[in-house]
């Protein structure tokens, strides 16, 4: 159980340097950026299961006819569940919802750099 914690280590470092290449960029470019972060980080800390679990949000979609891997898009669910199994053994992970977000935090990691290093010759110019 504790033997994936490695793994979710490095999904949520991927996650943070994948918002932070594409925000650093963007922040370059577009000045006001520094201003919007903090709104970011608020409004995506509220839609993160930190202080709620995951089925909530699932039967609320349930609900309202929409599937449950659509959470999965948000790269932090599959992290913060597979935390939540691994240190406190809370139930079953819900392996599906991991693998959609480590899809989603590889995408979000190679359009960052991608993204970063097609802006990083505009740089010096810009600065």
């Amino acid at each position: 159980v504790v033997l994936l914690l490695p793994l979710l280590l490095v999904l949520a470092f991927a996650t943070a340097l994948g918002t932070g290449l594409w925000l650093s960029a963007l922040n370059v470019r577009f000045r006001d950026v520094r201003y919007v972060v903090p709104f970011f980080v608020q409004i995506w800390l509220f839609v993160t299961p930190v202080i709620y679990p995951t089925g909530r949000v699932t039967e609320m979609l349930a609900r309202a006819g929409l599937p449950a891997w659509l959470y999965g898009l948000n790269p932090m669910v599959g992290v913060i569940e597979g935390f939540r199994w691994s240190l406190l053994g809370t139930g079953n992970p819900d392996f599906k919802m991991i693998a959609i977000s480590s899809c989603v935090v590889l995408a979000l990691l190679i359009g960052g750099l991608m993204y970063f290093k097609r802006m990083e010759q505009t740089f010096a110019d810009v600065i």
